[in-house]
């Protein structure tokens, strides 16, 4: 009935979250992985119904309608603070996302494109995420890292500060660690890290600027993008107050939290069009003229050819034309008096 990659939807949990199967035990238990949350579960065939076509449940449907809000609000905001204003030079922060997941690494990707954020991605499954770290950071050198993917606390968990309990928490603070070590200055590296119902405080502890999750609740996919934004956008000597940088995500401050920090963004000087360069070289070029022809400082044979050559540029026709149009209006001017 249930195959790998079917869309479905959990009985016991009123299907509220669409997943997708990835895989299926002999014991006939489905691994689950999240559309929209990064959220990984586990539930038996008997509580799972297909989705069919259903693209998002209910709750997800109204969230993705709230994210093209969103995207609407930070393109209208920005174009309302260039408005009247000379277009000048900026330059963001780079962003390197290292995800566990390949359908949630190319949604991101999609939206950094969208919101002009320069990003990297990086597939790499949760556990190898510390083995590689060190290598990304050399081979990329970010301004921003994002260490993400799936993880979930255990439903019979005897206390959430135990990493144990998680199933991805322990990957996301040993990576975070490492890059802490190679990048320990915060002001060079911000980081954020974690997923669905992350183990919040140890990731911070480890050297994260941004976790998830203080709620243990679920996290929206593109809930790291919308950070992100806020700390590429943000100037460098400003500093990013936390409420200003989960503005956009959709989970707040139930799903994600930190510290504040210094933007990463940096503007400069004003952009020059071709137009103005054209404008400027001839400029240029007239005043080099006026220099040239000086009198005390001219030949004769110079003197001659500027003296021999047209008053007007206009052909005889041309200058036939016009001023026969400004008799024409000479006349009618008589006229009327």
């Amino acid at each position: 009935m249930f195959s790998l990659g079917d869309y479905v939807v959990r009985l016991s949990y009123k299907k509220d979250i669409l997943f997708r199967i990835t895989y299926i035990s002999p014991n006939q238990i489905a691994r689950l992985k999240g559309v929209s949350y990064r959220v990984v579960a586990d539930a038996p065939l008997a509580d799972l119904e297909l989705a069919e076509s259903m693209r998002y449940t209910s709750k997800e449907d109204h969230i993705m309608s709230a994210i093209e809000s969103s995207v609407q609000s930070i393109i209208k905001k920005r174009e309302e603070e260039k408005k009247g204003k000379h277009p000048t030079f900026q330059k963001t922060g780079t962003v390197l996302h290292i995800d566990g997941d390949a359908y949630y690494l190319n949604l991101c990707l999609k939206y950094y494109k969208l919101l002009d954020i320069p990003a990297i991605g990086e597939h790499v499954a949760e556990a190898d995420q510390p083995k590689k770290i060190k290598y990304f950071l050399e081979k990329y050198s970010p301004d921003i890292l994002v260490l993400t993917g799936h993880d979930a606390l255990n439903k019979t968990y005897k206390s959430i500060y135990d990493v144990n309990e998680y199933r991805n928490s322990s990957y996301f603070i040993e990576a975070v660690k490492r890059a802490r070590a190679i990048r320990p200055n915060m002001s060079e590296l911000v980081i954020f890290a974690g997923a669905c119902q992350s183990y919040f405080e140890e990731i911070l502890a480890a050297g994260a600027d941004f976790a998830a999750s203080p709620g243990r609740v679920l996290i929206h996919a593109l809930d790291p993008v919308f950070i992100v934004e806020r700390i590429a956008q943000c100037p460098f000597y400003k500093v990013l107050p936390l409420e200003e940088a989960l503005e956009y995500t959709i989970t707040k401050f139930k799903g994600l939290g930190g510290y504040e920090i210094l933007g990463k963004c940096r503007r400069g000087g004003p952009v020059v069009s071709e137009a103005d360069n054209k404008k400027e070289i001839e400029k240029e070029k007239d005043i080099d003229e006026r220099k040239r022809l000086v009198p005390e400082k001219m030949t004769k044979e110079q003197i001659e050819r500027e003296l021999a050559k047209p008053l007007f540029k206009d052909s005889t026709s041309e200058f036939e034309n016009k001023m026969q149009a400004y008799l024409n209006k000479c006349r009618l001017i008589s006229q009327q008096k």
